[in-house]
C-alpha cells in the first residue's frame, strides 16, 4: 500500500550566521527521509513569492550540500518545465511561502493542484512553509489580502483540517483560528509555532517535527468541543 505523506510546516530551514544563508532544519530533513531514497529528487514550487529569483537561489544553496537532485517549477511568467513532468519527477514537492490566496488561483489554472494530487497519491512527499502549508487543507488565516489577517477556505483540501500557521509570533493568528473554527467556517484545525512542522500519514497527523533540538515550539489541535473552541498541545515527537 503507497504511503502519503505531508509535512506541514511554519519552517524547514534556519538562518545561519551569515547573510541570507539559510540551512536545512530537522523538518526539511524529516521530509527527506520520509521520501526513502538515498539521493531524493527535490522539487521547489515558489509560485507564493512570485517565484522570488532571491528566493529560489537561496533554497537552492541551502541544500547544496545534502546529497539531493533539485530542479523547480515557475509558472513567472509561464511554466519553465510542463508541470506534469516536474510533479512526474519528484520524490519531495517543497513549496515555499508567500500569498495562499494568490498560490491557489495560480495552481488551478496551470494544473498543479491536479498534478499535486495525483503526486501525493502516488506517495510523493508533500510540504512546505506557511503558504505551503496552508495549500494541503482546508485552508486557515491568511495576510495574503493585507495586513489584517482574513481566512481562505479554498485549500486543496488534500488533509480534511483547517491549519495555522506562525501561530507564535504573529498575534492575529490564534484568535482568528480559534474563531473560524468556532464559527464553522473550518473543521478541526491544526496549527503550527514558527519552526515546527506536522507530519501527516494518509490524513492522520503523526509526529510533530522542530527545525532544532533546543526549539520550544509547538504543534497545536483546535476543534470544537460542546460549543466551545479547545485548544490542544502537541508536544515535538509522536503523536498518539
Amino acid at each position: 500500500m503507497t504511503q502519503r505523506h505531508i509535512v506541514a510546516s511554519s519552517g524547514g530551514f534556519v538562518q545561519t550566521d551569515r547573510w541570507g544563508v539559510v540551512a536545512p532544519g530537522q523538518i526539511f530533513k524529516r521530509a527527506l527521509e520520509l521520501t526513502g531514497k538515498t539521493r531524493p529528487r527535490v522539487l521547489f514550487v515558489l509560485t507564493a513569492s512570485g517565484d522570488n529569483p532571491n528566493y529560489l537561489a537561496t533554497s537552492y544553496q541551502a541544500v547544496s550540500g545534502l546529497g539531493v537532485d533539485v530542479e523547480h517549477l515557475a509558472l513567472f511568467t509561464q511554466p519553465n518545465v510542463p508541470v506534469d513532468e516536474a510533479f512526474g519527477r519528484a520524490d519531495l514537492v517543497w513549496v515555499g511561502g508567500g500569498s495562499v490566496a494568490n498560490l491557489l488561483a495560480i495552481w488551478r489554472l496551470h494544473g498543479v493542484d491536479g498534478a499535486a494530487k495525483d503526486a501525493w497519491e502516488r506517495g510523493v512527499v508533500l510540504g512546505g512553509v506557511s503558504a505551503g502549508s496552508i495549500c494541503w487543507h482546508v485552508g486557515g488565516p491568511t495576510d495574503s489580502f493585507g495586513p489584517k489577517l482574513e481566512t481562505v477556505t479554498n485549500g486543496l483540501a488534500l488533509l480534511p483540517y483547517g491549519n495555522g500557521v506562525h501561530y507564535d509570533t504573529e498575534a492575529q493568528r490564534r484568535p482568528l483560528l480559534h474563531s473560524i473554527v468556532s464559527a464553522g467556517t473550518l473543521p478541526i484545525s491544526y496549527a503550527t509555532d514558527d519552526h515546527a512542522a506536522v507530519v501527516y500519514e494518509g490524513t492522520n497527523p503523526i509526529e510533530v517535527v522542530v527545525d532544532t533540538p533546543d526549539s520550544k515550539a509547538k504543534g497545536y489541535r483546535v476543534e470544537l468541543c460542546n460549543g466551545e473552541v479547545q485548544e490542544t498541545v502537541l508536544e515535538p515527537g509522536k503523536l498518539a
